[in-house]
């Protein structure tokens, strides 16, 4: 139970309703900021604004997955107001406080540097990534139907990186009949692509590779869809590009060539927002827990 725990939750999507359904069940006094839109109530929560809250009383503070921005700006779809996380405030919680976030940045670095504050990055750890990857798995199909005239069935696909999402979504387009074929730059990676049943091949050799297919999927967070290897591909190629912004994609080449490319990073969020606030909820509970017990 989280009793006398008190959370300040700032911003964010639907995905912030699942965490504070869920803390309020274990009895979390919970703070919420930006929500003045929202006309659901959960019991033991209270809307907020950043300047009413008694930052001394703080144990813990959830920022949206996406963080904040280099200006420290909090998106929010549930109020009109500008929000804005700041050193200063974070300054005036107790030592043990900690910030909970999906990612991070320099600024937000920073702050937790300012303030000699611990911040814990939810989207790095295994157990959210890995549950994540079903949800985009599950999404990347729904686009790859939308934005192409052919089955998934026989369809030629390429995935690129078998990290934990890479693996989901090869398994899932596999599954689903498609001829898969995954690249990756590790010996272990491509001894695993084989054990799995699907091609693999070295991503130094992506333009040969990339030649004949009909869909490809990237999850590397890193420029290797450039303009030399968007130039060999056939035209009628979709690209689903589900790497962290800015994507590993030349998307200006692409749009030039006339080839749909498209960013898609975060879509557990968009696709299944209740599941992937779940998600969150669960591991947060444990970690709220862990940090009570210590």
């Amino acid at each position: 139970m989280l009793t006398d725990k008190h959370v300040v939750v700032i911003g964010g999507d639907a995905r912030q309703l699942e965490i504070i359904r869920k803390l309020s069940t274990l009895d979390a006094k919970i703070s919420m900021v930006g929500f003045d839109q929202l006309n659901d109530g959960f019991i033991g929560a209270s809307k907020q604004s950043l300047e009413d809250i008694e930052w001394s009383t703080v144990d813990a503070i959830l920022l949206p997955v996406s963080g904040a921005s280099l200006e420290g700006k909090v998106e929010t779809v549930f109020s009109s107001e500008s929000l804005f996380f700041k050193t200063d405030q974070l300054k005036q919680t107790p030592r043990h406080c900690v910030v909970y976030s999906g990612i991070s940045n320099e600024y937000l670095d920073q702050c937790m540097k300012d303030a000699n504050r611990s911040l814990v990055k939810l989207m790095e750890r295994d157990d959210v990534a890995i549950y994540n990857s079903i949800p985009t798995a599950e999404g990347t199909v729904m686009m790859a139907i939308q934005h192409t005239d052919i089955t998934i069935h026989r369809a030629k696909v390429a995935v690129l990186g078998l990290g934990r999402v890479g693996m989901s979504v090869a398994r899932t387009f596999s599954a689903l009949g498609a001829n898969v074929k995954v690249g990756a730059n590790e010996s272990s990676q491509l001894a695993r692509i084989t054990e799995m049943g699907l091609q693999a091949f070295h991503t130094n050799d992506l333009k040969n590779e990339l030649k004949d297919v009909d869909l490809c999927i990237n999850t590397i967070p890193a420029l290797v869809i450039t303009s030399n290897v968007l130039a060999e591909m056939p035209l009628h190629t979709l690209i689903i590009d589900l790497a962290s912004k800015p994507g590993g994609t030349d998307f200006r080449y692409a749009e030039k060539r006339g080839m749909k490319a498209l960013l898609a990073p975060g879509l557990p969020g968009i696709v299944a927002p209740k599941t992937a606030g779940q998600i969150l909820a669960d591991v947060l509970a444990v970690l709220l827990t862990n940090q009570t017990d210590k």
